[in-house]
C-alpha cells in the first residue's frame, strides 16, 4: 500500500472507515486492548476515547441491548403460546406480531 493511501485512511472520518481500518487503527493507537474482538460501533467508541475526542451528535434510535429483546421475545412467545391454549386467536395474532416486530429490531 502506498504512503498516501495510508494517509488517506488516517484522514477519513471514522464513520466512513470498515470495521477492518478502525481495528488497524486502533491496534496503531497501541492504548486499545482487545480490538479484534469489537464491532465498528466499539472501536469507534474506543478510538476517540483514546484520542479525547467527544462523539459527533446524531439522530441514533435508542439503543436496546439484543439481550433485552430477545428476552422480551421469550416472555412474549410463553403469553401467545398461553393464549393460543385459551382459544384466543386475536391475541395470540397480535403477540406474533411484536414478537415479530422484536426480532426484526435485532438485526439491525
Amino acid at each position: 500500500m502506498a504512503k498516501k493511501e495510508k494517509a488517506d485512511k488516517k484522514e477519513r472520518p471514522l464513520e466512513k472507515m470498515t470495521a477492518k481500518d478502525l481495528r488497524e487503527l486502533a491496534i496503531s493507537l497501541g492504548s486499545i486492548t482487545g480490538a479484534h474482538g469489537m464491532n465498528k460501533e466499539e472501536l469507534m467508541g474506543a478510538i476517540r476515547e483514546a484520542r479525547g475526542e467527544t462523539a459527533p451528535e446524531t439522530k441514533a434510535a435508542k439503543s436496546v441491548p439484543v439481550r433485552e429483546i430477545k428476552a422480551k421475545m421469550t416472555e412474549l412467545r410463553a403469553k401467545k403460546a398461553e393464549a393460543a391454549k385459551a382459544g384466543d386467536k386475536k391475541r395470540a395474532e397480535i403477540l406474533r406480531r411484536k414478537v415479530n416486530r422484536l426480532k426484526k429490531q435485532t438485526r439491525g
